[in-house]
């Protein structure tokens, strides 16, 4: 579980987090929404320790990062997984490297040891045909799922998500996205999914923090956002047609 504590940030005295405070609970799909520059991308950044918080804190399982050394600090790192935006792979190494690689640095295993880690974590993805391929002879989605399986090469407690279905299409971002969901319950991870996808958050939401203007402006699950009596949600979630038509068929 990740908690967040009365989390401000600022910068150049210009306010963008202003007293967050929410409970990101392990095995659960937690997702981040909200316009661009409302503030989630800076609120990430303060949880995984890129940014220091102007005031306020992070508690991983009760642990407070404020308070940990620099030493502390590399070691909550260990316990972290990331999935970037745009999959992040190195071209020159293939699949099985890739995704070996957080074991290559990190890990005392043998090599036979992180191999079949490595193979362990792309058959989870469904790629256990690809190990041999790069990157840039697999299409965008396989190379999501690359990143994931690196993502979860280490078995980390804690997983974060930076737009993962961006620039896919709307069926494979489905697989991205039920793909995490069954990763988040499989390995009780506390995952946190920064989103702007509106099928990712009624698919797989099951706590959504919506933020406004810096703000924690609302939280729920998929089911409570149809019928949430916030105007400011409702503009942002309801901005297209079709998920205007979804609620009122719902009502």
């Amino acid at each position: 579980m990740i908690e967040i504590k009365n989390l401000h940030k600022s910068f150049d005295g210009k306010e963008v987090l202003k007293g967050i405070s929410t409970r990101f609970e392990s095995g659960k799909t937690n997702l981040v929404i909200g316009q661009s520059g409302s503030g989630k991308t800076v609120l990430i950044k303060n949880i995984v320790g890129l940014f220091e918080p102007t005031e306020g804190d992070v508690l991983y399982d009760g642990r407070s990062f404020m308070q940990m050394s620099k030493r502390e600090r590399a070691m909550l790192r260990r316990e972290m997984g990331m999935i970037f935006q745009n999959a992040a792979l190195f071209d020159s190494m293939s699949v099985l490297e890739n995704v070996m690689f957080p074991l290559d640095m990190f890990s005392d295993d043998s090599y036979k040891d992180r191999v079949r880690r490595a193979r362990f974590c792309l058959d989870h993805v469904n790629l256990s045909d690809a190990c041999d391929k790069y990157p840039g002879e697999i299409s965008g989605g396989m190379q999501k799922r690359v990143a994931i399986a690196r993502a979860i090469a280490l078995n980390p407690k804690y997983l974060f998500c930076d737009e993962p279905n961006s620039g896919l299409d709307p069926k494979t971002s489905l697989v991205i996205d039920e793909l995490i969901h069954h990763i988040t319950q499989e390995f009780n991870t506390t995952t946190i999914i920064n989103t702007h996808d509106m099928n990712s958050v009624m698919g797989i939401g099951e706590h959504i923090l919506f933020i406004y203007q810096g703000y924690a402006e609302w939280e729920g699950t998929k089911d409570e956002v149809m019928h949430a009596d916030n105007e400011l949600l409702n503009n942002f979630i309801f901005a297209s047609d079709l998920f205007r038509k979804v609620r009122q068929a719902a009502m």
